[in-house]
């Protein structure tokens, strides 16, 4: 990814994490990176650990940014959130759910909680 990409990433997520700070989530990680893959944001609400993919789209050529967290990305972030769990001493008892946040090249947020169920299967 280059600098560009990324720095352009980081100002959506800022903006995400800013958009759950005010509706009442703890931010507990940002760009958090495990050997199995990068969270965009990892936070806490109700005593359930949230983890949270970030997605800005300009426009939708390409369709909305909901529809760019594939069945691959959802394993992907599914295998690093294990990864946080390792890291943080987390067993099976703790709570989790996977969120995802889009972005509209007019600064539209739109949350989707609980957007996926955990997923893990070979491959991808």
């Amino acid at each position: 990814m280059t600098r560009n990409k990324r720095s352009i990433g980081a100002v959506y997520e800022a903006m995400a994490a800013r958009y759950l700070t005010e509706h009442g989530y703890i931010i507990r990680a940002r760009n958090y990176h495990s050997p199995y893959g990068e969270l965009d944001i990892v936070a806490e609400k109700d005593s359930v650990l949230v983890v949270v993919e970030v997605k800005y789209r300009s426009g939708t050529r390409y369709g909305s940014p909901l529809e760019a967290v594939t069945r691959q990305k959802q394993r992907r972030i599914c295998r690093a959130t294990m990864g946080y769990y390792a890291a943080h001493g987390y067993g099976e008892e703790r709570a989790c759910r996977f969120d995802v946040i889009g972005i509209a090249g007019d600064g539209t947020i739109q949350h989707i909680q609980n957007a996926f169920e955990f997923q893990w299967e070979s491959g991808g």
